[in-house]
């Protein structure tokens, strides 16, 4: 007794088309500042790689050879951080961070660009004006006690790594400039840009 079981798979709809840095018209400010954020992203994804290397070594030390760095501990967490703030403003400027997008997507082009630069004026230019506010200072004054690490044989000149913190900040300001440029080319009129 053959039995055959025959199942096709639903039709989908494809997804709504959000407004993607893609098809959004580019300015001539908006040409440079993604270029440098770009170069910028580019570069640093090489922190990555020796992120892995430094992890590697590390763990081998500890595990294998049972002597561990405080130095390399302390190193890891630097590239970490380092990366990871550099990083968002290439994440904003590829539109690859995290939305919340139960109905944005469902909005014509014009609602979700008046919706984005509302969240770009109310909430994220405020929050980075206040992260920067507080991370510079913090810096100067880490700068000025030539802050180290408290750990024995740890790393030296905090100042550096917390240096990453208002450097990856205005990289993110920057990118959020270019896209305001380009949400306000948009709303006044230019056409929507095609993907290349």
């Amino acid at each position: 007794m053959n039995a055959s079981i025959e199942a096709t798979a639903p039709e989908l709809e494809p997804a709504p088309q959000g407004l993607s840095g893609e098809v959004l018209p580019h300015t001539p400010i908006s040409r440079v500042l993604d270029g440098l954020i770009r170069h910028i992203g580019e570069f640093s994804a090489w922190l990555w790689p020796v992120l892995m290397l430094v992890i590697i070594v590390n763990v081998v030390s500890r595990y294998v050879f049972s002597q561990g760095f405080i130095e390399l501990e302390e190193l890891q967490w630097h590239i970490y951080s380092a990366g990871f703030l550099i990083a968002l403003s290439y994440a904003l400027l590829r539109d690859n961070h995290v939305r919340v997008d139960l109905f944005r997507e469902r909005f014509s082009f014009r609602t979700q660009a008046w919706i984005e630069l509302g969240g770009m004026l109310l909430l994220l230019g405020p929050f980075i004006g206040l992260l920067l506010y507080y991370s510079v200072p913090y810096v100067i004054d880490s700068w000025h006690m030539n802050e180290a690490s408290s750990a024995p044989g740890g790393l030296g000149h905090r100042w550096i790594i917390k240096s990453a913190l208002p450097l990856g900040l205005g990289l993110v300001l920057l990118a959020a400039f270019s896209r305001f440029t380009r949400l306000v080319a948009f709303l006044a009129g230019s056409e929507v840009r095609h993907a290349d």
